[in-house]
């Protein structure tokens, strides 16, 4: 019960600001993830997400926020779910803000990322980036 409580709020991810004070990590950007995950994006997005630095942040989280929950609810193996449904919304996500990056767009992700934390089913990042949805459900 107290992990999952830890996973809700996000308070497991604040070890991860000492990666940050050590250069390893940004506040804004890729999160990191597991080889596995990481192999099932095409290579286009693996080499540009490859060339930056990981974030405790970023877009593809604020769109994903549930993606345990959604991968646990669905009927396909989790592995096939992640690759058919997740990958390609992620990584086009993912390339979106490395297209967009700049510290107006890295302030506004940290803002929605603590507006989503207050209202878990909020759909502000269509509303604040307008073109967002567009690029990513192709």
């Amino acid at each position: 019960p107290f992990g999952r409580v830890l996973r809700i709020t996000k308070i497991n991810e604040i070890p991860q600001i000492f990666n940050v004070l050590l250069g390893d990590m940004s506040f804004v950007g890729p999160r990191p993830l597991l080889e596995e995950s990481f192999n099932r994006y095409p290579d286009n997005v693996k080499t540009n997400i490859y060339l930056s630095k990981p974030g405790i942040t970023g877009i593809g989280s604020l769109i994903f926020r549930d993606e345990e929950k959604n991968i646990s609810e669905s009927d396909m193996p989790p592995h096939e779910y992640y690759s058919k449904f997740i990958s390609p919304i992620k990584g086009r996500a993912e390339l979106w803000y490395l297209e967009n990056k700049s510290l107006k767009t890295d302030l506004l992700i940290i803002g929605l990322t603590i507006w989503i934390l207050i209202f878990p089913t909020s759909k502000a990042m269509f509303r604040v980036f307008r073109n967002l949805d567009r690029h990513i459900y192709v």
